[in-house]
């Protein structure tokens, strides 16, 4: 019966869509309110659909009915009902549709939020928006199928990969992943409703830049939460190792990023309206290069599914999705045109410019980098691959660029200005940069480009909280109280430009953090016998012995090592290997003692309970936690700056885009 109903769902989910994308369009043609009407009905009615095909999977999961065939596959009745629920999003078809889930609930968000918006362009956005939607019901209902039915009934299956049940990390990282991914959907609709009518309206930017900051928000979390369960869980002691699919979700974040920044350009000043909606399209696009790179079984990865004809099925879907934004670009873009000229290289439009092309850049290198070991196999048959060193010799010079600029472009006025003014303005946060610079050397920094980072990590910082508090300072200049100035400088009508240099605060420490902690590290791996000890850096560890513990789902080798920082008893920490009965090799869980200085990583590398002798990777790692940190600050600032104004902004129908008073504008 539940086999029956999925499917049924799916198929509804699959017609629904069809229907929409089809009413869409014609409402578009013809300005039919009575269509648009209907097209949010189907659109609704896709969501619904949607929403109730994933409830009754999670149900049979919970059931463990095991003759749904997703259910026989990853579902078991040894683990625990929070594995139960992730594995939803633990294997390929599971994924889809969970996929299909999240698609819902944005495009009924969209629509709803769209409702009352001009009809010129408003359901061809909708249209495109419902092409998307029945391509992955399609795939849900086609080469995915999660609710085949299986026969005969089995009475207990394998349960999810161990990798994704052996820390609840996985509770929060793929969602978050795949409401950034799945959410970019939005401003690529947008974006195409814009070029079709031909117009970018105030009201359009506004839209378009509200729903690409919300899956930026969810991407950006989603991408160091990915870093953070590889430090908790793969017990190698790092967080980024330029893993394919680990690529696969950095591209869409640069262009994303380059993209709001010249949204905000395109609000202001009236130019780039092309090359916005052009990074907005791009970025859609590397989204779905994403979905292939980790769905077609190309990658060798830790991160990707099984090879299945849904890889090339999503081949397909990314070649007309090219094939439609190139010749939509090619055809409309003359229509969005600018309003003024974009003035001099030294202003803080000019820097504008030159922050995009080096995210265009960074993009461009990550591309080369995770493609061209595939077009060499194609093409002569040969397999090679682009390792660490190449990503980071091409990466490190354009991330000190970019946080060069974070400090630079802000510190520039809008417009000309005379050389007196640069000069007031882009040398004070040299003394912040120099004494950084000093603080690094101090601690033994001598690596080149983390000394680099550092100074151009205090320039930026610097003139980020100039401009962060300059509205507050204004503010107490004309006499106002504290609370009064707070309240309407920074988080009332100024709220966008505040979550802006909020964001900017978090990227600048994550590119410090970064920095450090990849330079200035330190790892031994060490064999130690019960009660042996051993000196690293500070830390003094003493080998306590092994234990076995069982548990319902697996089995676990515990160690025990007494940490000691002189005569300070630190105390126990305890890596484990975890055994799982759907897996022949232990997995490794490292454990970390973290603190705002550093952190103290230790991981198994071997175990013996009969001699009780223990190899151990110990490192200690300055600065991580500031990661962590960092991004939930980034992620304020996102939110800071998604949140309306408290005034209502009165829409316009006119073809330009008006120039924005100052404090409409979010910081750059």
């Amino acid at each position: 019966m539940t086999p029956l109903l999925g499917r049924s769902l799916v198929l509804v989910s699959l017609l629904l869509a069809g229907a929409g994308a089809v009413t869409a369009f014609a409402a578009g043609r013809s300005r039919s309110a009575v269509l648009w009407m209907w097209t949010r009905r189907l659109i609704y009615g896709f969501a619904a659909a949607m929403g109730a095909a994933n409830l009754l999977m999670i149900a049979a999961l919970l059931r463990h009915d095991f003759s749904v065939g997703y259910v026989a596959h990853v579902g078991s009745r040894l683990v625990p009902d929070w594995v139960s629920v992730v594995s939803l999003w633990s294997s390929l078809e599971g994924s889809i549709l969970f996929w299909g889930l999240v698609l819902g609930a944005y495009l009924a968000a969209a629509t709803h939020a769209q409702r009352d918006a001009p009809l010129e362009s408003a359901p061809y956005s909708a249209g495109v928006w419902m092409v998307c939607a029945a391509f992955f019901a399609l795939l849900i209902a086609g080469p995915a199928q999660p609710f085949n039915t299986v026969s005969p009934v089995p009475a207990d299956g394998p349960g999810p990969n161990p990798l994704l049940q052996n820390h609840v990390l996985m509770i929060i990282h793929p969602p978050c992943l795949y409401l950034g991914y799945v959410g970019m959907t939005i401003p690529f609709g947008l974006a195409c409703g814009a070029l079709l009518s031909g117009r970018l309206g105030r009201d359009q930017l506004l839209a378009l830049r509200r729903w690409l900051l919300l899956p930026w928000i969810f991407l950006t979390m989603a991408i160091v939460l990915g870093g953070w369960w590889a430090y908790e869980v793969l017990g190698w002691g790092g967080y980024w190792a330029w893993d394919p699919v680990e690529n696969a979700s950095f591209m869409p974040w640069l262009t994303a990023t380059a993209a709001l920044h010249s949204a905000l350009l395109t609000e202001r000043r009236g130019v780039l309206k092309g090359w916005t909606t052009t990074l907005v399209l791009a970025t859609f696009l590397l989204t779905i290069l994403g979905t292939f790179m980790t769905r077609s079984g190309v990658f060798n990865s830790v991160h990707s599914f099984t090879q299945s004809a849904i890889g090339p099925t999503i081949l397909v879907f990314l070649s007309a999705a090219l094939l439609f934004s190139v010749g939509l670009l090619a055809a409309r873009i003359d229509r969005l045109s600018a309003d003024e000229g974009l003035g001099p290289a030294m202003t803080r439009e000019g820097m504008f410019l030159v922050n995009n092309l080096l995210f265009v850049l960074f993009t461009f290198t990550v591309l080369i980098g995770t493609v061209f070991p595939l077009v060499v196999e194609a093409l002569r048959d040969l397999q090679m691959s682009v390792g660490r060193p190449f990503f980071d010799r091409m990466s490190v010079p354009i991330g000190v660029a970019l946080l060069f600029l974070l400090g630079v472009g802000p510190a520039l006025p809008w417009g000309r200005s005379s050389p007196a003014e640069m000069r007031r303005a882009l040398l004070p946060p040299l003394a912040s940069g120099l004494v950084l610079l000093a603080v690094g050397l101090v601690m033994g920094v001598r690596a080149y480009w983390t000394l680099a980072a550092l100074a151009c990590g205090g320039y930026a910082a610097h003139v980020t909280l100039v401009e962060l508090v300059r509205p507050l300072r204004q503010r107490f200049a004309r006499g106002e109280a504290f609370a009064r100035a707070a309240s309407d400088g920074l988080l009332g009508r100024a709220r966008r430009r505040t979550g802006g240099y909020v964001a900017h605060a978090g990227f600048t420490l994550i590119v410090i953090g970064i920095a450090v902690s990849s330079t200035m590290g330190e790892s031994r791996e060490v064999v130690l016998r019960q009660g042996e000890s051993v000196a690293v850096g500070r830390y003094q560890l003493t080998f306590l012995g092994l234990e076995e513990k069982s548990e319902p789902h697996r089995q676990a080798t515990v160690a025990n090592v007494a940490v000691y920082q002189g005569e300070r008893n630190l105390g126990t920490m305890t890596p484990r290997m975890n055994r799982y009965a759907a897996m022949r090799e232990p997995v490794g869980t490292p454990t970390v003692r973290t603190t705002l200085r550093e952190d103290l990583y230790l991981s198994i590398m071997n175990a013996d309970p009969e001699k009780q002798t223990l190899g151990l990777l110990v490192r200690v790692n300055p600065m991580v936690v500031w990661l962590w940190i960092a991004t939930g600050i980034m992620a304020l600032g996102g939110v800071m700056a998604l949140i309306p104004r408290r005034r209502p902004v009165v829409a316009t129908v006119s073809a330009s885009v008006p120039v924005a008073p100052p404090g409409a504008a979010a910081a750059s």
